[in-house]
């Protein structure tokens, strides 16, 4: 669970960093950078309610564009996305795809899309992961790419990422990786979402 704790001081520091440089450590009350603020301030100690909080601001604010998400890339992207964090360590036990699966359909947001469009994407990624992790990861990560013509887009297919791999409680090192690369390929620095 310290995981969580950590998400938060590198946000604090990435905050600090943001121009509030020789504060001295004043500026994780988060001046309204890129939703940061949701990370840190919070005054629950836990790292369970933390994470919580976390997963709850990026919800929140991908609830705030839905209408936007609509498009057949978001879509696609997302699912690949879902797919490199739920096989991120290498496997997919069947009951943790069920349990990605119904996570998925059951997104406000992703409820843009039938549902069955969205377990067929997924599945397919998880499955050629499985049987070629590094051939399955370039596909995907190629899907994901296509996101990034769109900034509002290429965020909220991180943030659904996050809110998948975060639903357990637990933000293995496997999946924060999945999530930094799948950065890289849209061009978001991952230190806004504190991997």
């Amino acid at each position: 669970m310290a995981m969580w704790d950590k998400i938060k001081d590198q946000a604090k520091t990435f905050q600090q960093s943001q121009g509030t440089r020789g504060t001295s450590g004043h500026g994780q009350q988060g001046h309204g950078q890129h939703g940061q603020q949701g990370f840190a301030g919070g005054s629950g100690s836990s790292s369970g309610g933390s994470k919580a909080q976390l997963i709850g601001l990026f919800k929140s604010q991908l609830a705030s564009v839905k209408t936007e998400l609509k498009s057949g890339a978001y879509r696609d992207a997302s699912m690949a996305m879902c797919a490199l964090v739920a096989a991120a360590d290498g496997q997919v036990e069947p009951a943790e795809r069920q349990r990605v699966e119904e996570l998925i359909v059951t997104n406000e947001v992703l409820q843009n899309f039938p549902a069955d469009q969205l377990r067929q994407r997924f599945n397919q990624h998880v499955d050629k992961l499985l049987a070629n992790f590094e051939l399955g990861r370039s596909e995907a990560l190629q899907v994901i790419a296509k996101a990034a013509k769109k900034p509002a887009e290429a965020r909220a297919v991180i943030q659904t990422g996050m809110v998948i791999a975060g639903a357990d409680g637990v933000f293995e090192p496997a999946e924060q990786y999945a999530i930094r690369e799948a950065c890289t390929a849209l061009g978001v620095p991952p230190s806004e979402f504190g991997v």
